[in-house]
């Protein structure tokens, strides 16, 4: 049985995935589905209630019904020949995503994650109130794009930041910009108008003690200390990589009690949360990246993550 793989080809973590898959023989068939409809071919025929067929490209292909379980990682969007019109790109486009997205959302396999289950958990605020329900400690937050309400708010709560929602990197022809969490000083609310252009997230500051990243794979936990050394790195660690150390530390038990209701909640079988520790020792929720990396995690501390994700697609757990 074949582990089918759905990443971009730069994706690291999925390589070292691959790698922990090639050393227990597992067959794997790795694809993009930015490679679809030219380098990317599928056969489906609908026979009873599932689909049957082959998923190929030039070089090799596999049979839908010998897939054991299914990796999805980010993928990038189709790519289409050039001379379409807009309104024609949008009709293939659809058409790509209803019909190669629905052949193998369909397929009655073992999936990390769904790729539905992964699309829900990517809005914030809906993870945030599930969070909340699972029994984590969420940080006051505020979704608007409304100045006034960034003024009602700061006012209220005594220190904020603002947040993306969705992906930090915005690539910008040949310059990419990165979002970082900013705190917000008094200075930023003197002119609030360029809030009206979209919805932003505003959230209570808690001084930290440090923050933690715990990787859930199936019913596995891997629990993993950031500590900041900078000014930078202590309002978002992602901007100071240098500044960082880690160290495991355990994981209280009702955090992981809430992990796995969350998990549940979703439907996921993979995800990186992310929390913060505050000086009074208590964890608080941010956000649960269902597609999170973590491979320089497994550089740094003895963290075997992508050897669990191997044994989960492999059946072993």
């Amino acid at each position: 049985m074949t582990v089918l793989i759905i990443s971009g080809d730069a994706d690291p973590t999925t390589n070292r995935i691959v790698h922990e898959l090639d050393k227990r023989s597992t067959p794997v068939f790795r694809c993009d589905v930015g490679w679809f409809p030219a380098g990317l071919a599928l056969d489906a025929v609908l026979d009873g209630s599932r689909w049957r067929g082959s998923l190929g490209t030039p070089h090799r292909a596999v049979r839908l019904e010998d897939l054991r379980s299914v990796l999805f990682r980010g993928p990038t969007g189709f790519t289409f020949e050039a001379g379409l019109s807009p309104v024609e790109l949008r009709h293939v486009r659809l058409e790509a995503r209803l019909g190669l997205g629905g052949v193998l959302t369909s397929l009655p396999v073992l999936w990390c994650n769904h790729p539905a289950r992964q699309a829900d958990a990517g809005y914030k605020p809906l993870q945030l109130a599930i969070a909340a329900q699972c029994g984590f400690l969420v940080p006051a937050t505020m979704v608007t794009n409304d100045p006034e309400a960034v003024l009602r708010f700061t006012a209220s709560v005594p220190h904020v930041v603002s947040k993306v929602l969705g992906v930090n990197r915005i690539d910008d022809g040949a310059v990419v910009r990165i979002a970082y969490t900013r705190f917000l000083e008094t200075s930023d609310l003197v002119d609030l108008e360029g809030v009206r252009t979209t919805a932003h997230l505003f959230q209570e500051w808690l001084e930290k003690s440090y923050e933690v990243r715990v990787v859930a794979v199936g019913s596995a936990l891997f629990t993993v200390a950031i500590h900041a050394h900078s000014a930078a790195s202590r309002i978002d660690w992602r901007s100071d990589y240098e500044a960082l150390s880690y160290s495991v530390v355990d994981l209280p038990k009702e955090v992981a009690a809430s992990i796995r209701r969350f998990l549940e909640a979703f439907g996921l079988a993979f995800a990186a949360f992310d929390f913060v520790v505050t000086t009074d020792g208590r964890w608080h929720f941010l956000e649960a990246n269902p597609a999170g990396q973590y491979g320089w995690l497994e550089d740094v501390v003895d963290v075997p993550i992508s050897a669990a994700v191997a044994d989960f697609l492999a059946g072993a757990t």
